[in-house]
Order: C-alpha cells, then structure tokens, then sequence
C-alpha cells in the first residue's frame, strides 16, 4: 500500500524549508503521522520480502523474469534492463527522501545526466551552467551534447541576474550545483527556480555535495535533483551510482522510458550497496559536517593558507543563503596555499591520513588537487579552477587525528 509520509525535524534541529510530504512504501503511515528522515531512509521501499520476510531487500541478481503467458508479467518485471525489483526498492527510497514522486536509479552520476539531458535537449537548444561545475559534468556538455547540437554558456548561479541574462529564446535548462564544485559556491534555489518559472525553463540541481538529508532542491522549486550516488549516499567508496529525482509524472515517465532505451542502469548489486549507505546517512551526514566545520577553522588560522571555501564560515559569500536553505554545511572543504601550484601538490603527498585520490563522500577522508585531477578537463576554459587549489573530503575519523595530519601536510 503506497501513503504519504511527512518527514518531520525535531525542534532542536533546524527545519529546511524544503520539507515537504513526499510519497513512500511505508505501510499504514500518514501525513497525520509524520516520520523523521532517519526513519524513512530506513524504511521507504524497504518492506520485509513477502517470500521470506527478510528485512533488507534481496539481490535479485536476475536479468529476466518467467512470464504466465505471453505478456503476463509478475510485478511488472520481464528484463532487467527494464525494471528490477532491487532496484525498485532503491528508487522508491530516492522518492522518499527527496519529497519527488519519481526517482530513477543509473549506473554513475554521469550516467544519469546523460539520459537527463538528452531527455530535455534535443539539437539547436541551450543550456545554462554554473561557472564553477564538476569537470565530468563540464566534460559531457561541453565535448559530447555539444557535438549533438545543443549550445551551452556559462554564468555565475550565485547571482540570479547573471542567470537571467544568460537565458535564450532556445533555453530550455539552467543546471546548478550547490554547493558546487571544488569551489564550495552557494546559488538560491528559490530565486533560481522563480527565474526558471518565468522563463518557462527546467532548473536541475545537482545535490551531490548535500544529499536530501543537508537539502531538498525540489521542495525550494527545483524541477529535476541529480545524484552521483557513488559519494555521501553510498558513503563507502564501493559503489558507483547515479540518480535522479523528479516531482512531475510526465517527466519522469519520458525519463523512465530514455532510462530503458540507453540501458545506464544500476545494476542490483550496485542498488543494494546504494541503499546499504543510505540507512545510515543521517548520521554520517552529522559527522562529516562536523568535523569538516573543524577543519575549515583550523584552515582559517593557518599562515600558509591563503583562502578557505566553505560555505559554514559566516565570511563566505554564500552562508545567508546555505544557512537559509541546508540544514548544515556538509563535509567538503577546499583551500588556496601560499606558493602556488607545486605547493598544494606537496600538501596533496605530504598527507598521511587524507588519502590521494578522486571522488568525495566516503567515510574515510580524502585530498586531492582539482586542477591535475577531477578537474583537469576545465584547463583553459571559463571554470579552470585556481593552480594553487587543494580540496578535501573530510570522513568520519576522529577530527583530532584528521587535524593532526592536516598539519603536518601543511608544513
């Protein structure tokens, strides 16, 4: 039996204003019986198996299913390509969170975004993207929709009026990461969905960096949220995923049928771990803000840092806004250092406990220098990101110990 489940916030936590009822699986619950999001990361599309009441959902590591008679399916699942009843639990649970009727699971974040783009592009329309973008999403527009015939320019999402003025006759999205990616901006949601309203354009928001636990792009006004599932839903570095979630059925049925047709799927397995993650992204989401506030203000103070970018200090320009619109400030964290680009390599291989190395988001704490590596692609373009740039994922260790050898790293 499918209901409406309200996620409620205890009143000592903050109340983002993007809570909204959202539909999920859990049996007999009601907007007059309101759930906290820790619960219904836990239970949304995950009933006990009826066949033998399991409590987690089973690997159905299957790709097709026997039919009674032609064209009589069982649930609905005759290949899994299609539809599989793992992943099915998944994306009913990415529904939940996010307050959108309609969640698609894929087998990365790019993944997802591809079928999403060629779901609202076709050749001869134009994009709007932030000036501060994840490079494989830069990447993808820039060196393959381009050569499909879709146009693309930039702006600076954190100001609505650059926004605006970038929009043409033949827009038909604005995309936007917040926070983005590595330099930690903030962009309204609300004001950039009203501008995407008046203009009659979708406005898609990329809600790696936050999860649905931090933010809620669609109860703000965002048409379409975007996940790479491989980072803070996943939250162990052994699964790459993506997702997208949607308030809007028609939508969301044209993306289901792009999802079919080009096949990025997640596969069952990947599914599983995804939903393994998400039970227990509450509290993780906890700690790394956490301890990332901590670090940020260890970062602040130190002599050889010359900036800081994150959104919890109350000098970054977007804080007003993140405070408005997150319930904290997440676990990213990127600095400039004194002496350029060789410096913040040697900060990079100086790190002991910071692990080299792409992706963000697990529980363990990660650096690396974005213009040599997730970032390489953006050289020479409009969001080449600073030479001088180090960016951390901070896990869920001991802050003590991550401080100790951020230190020591910074010399």
């Amino acid at each position: 039996m499918r209901s409406f489940v309200c996620i409620h916030y205890p009143a000592n936590q903050k109340v983002p204003k993007s809570s909204v009822a959202r539909p999920t699986t859990l049996g007999g619950m009601s907007e007059q019986h309101p759930q906290h999001f820790e619960t219904v990361a836990i239970h949304a599309g995950q009933e006990p198996d009826e066949a033998t009441g399991a409590v987690v959902p089973p690997i159905y590591q299957v790709s097709t299913y026997k039919q009674d008679g032609v064209g009589g399916l069982r649930g609905g699942y005759e290949y899994s390509r299609s539809a599989n009843p793992t992943r099915t639990a998944l994306e009913e649970n990415l529904a939940a969170l996010d307050g959108g009727r309609r969640g698609l699971a894929f087998a990365s974040g790019l993944a997802a975004e591809d079928c999403l783009l060629r779901t609202l592009l076709v050749p001869g329309d134009h994009v709007v993207i932030p000036n501060d973008a994840y490079g494989g999403t830069f990447r993808l527009i820039s060196k393959v929709v381009e050569r499909w015939g879709v146009e693309w320019s930039v702006a600076d999402t954190s100001d609505p009026k650059a926004v605006r003025d970038a929009l043409r006759p033949r827009t038909k999205a604005i995309w936007v990461e917040t926070p983005s990616n590595p330099l930690l901006g903030i962009s309204d949601i609300s004001a950039l969905a009203a501008v995407a309203r008046e203009a009659g354009v979708k406005l898609v928001v990329d809600n790696t960096f936050a999860s649905p636990y931090l933010q809620q792009p669609l109860g703000l006004g965002a048409d379409v949220v975007v996940y790479s599932t491989t980072k803070y839903m996943g939250g162990h570095s052994d699964v790459v995923g993506g997702a997208l979630v949607v308030n809007d059925d028609a939508l969301g049925e044209e993306l289901a049928y792009h999802q079919n047709a080009m096949g990025a799927v997640a596969g069952p397995f990947d599914a599983w771990l995804v939903m393994r993650g998400i039970k227990t992204l509450a509290v993780r989401m906890d700690r790394h803000s956490a301890n990332a506030a901590r670090i940020a203000e260890l970062l602040t103070s130190h002599s050889k840092v010359t900036r800081v970018y994150y959104p919890g200090l109350a000098e970054h320009p977007g804080h007003e806004v993140a405070s408005k619109q997150m319930r904290s400030f997440g676990g990213m964290v990127s600095f400039q250092v004194a002496g350029g680009e060789q410096a913040a390599v040697e900060v990079c291989n100086r790190a002991k406990l910071f692990t080299l190395g792409e992706s963000l988001g697990g529980v363990e704490s990660l650096i690396e220098h974005p213009g040599l590596m997730t970032h390489a692609s953006t050289a020479g373009s409009l969001l080449e990101v600073p030479a001088d740039l180090v960016r951390l994922s901070v896990g869920i260790e001991s802050v003590d110990d991550l401080v100790a050898d951020l230190t020591q790293a910074l010399g």
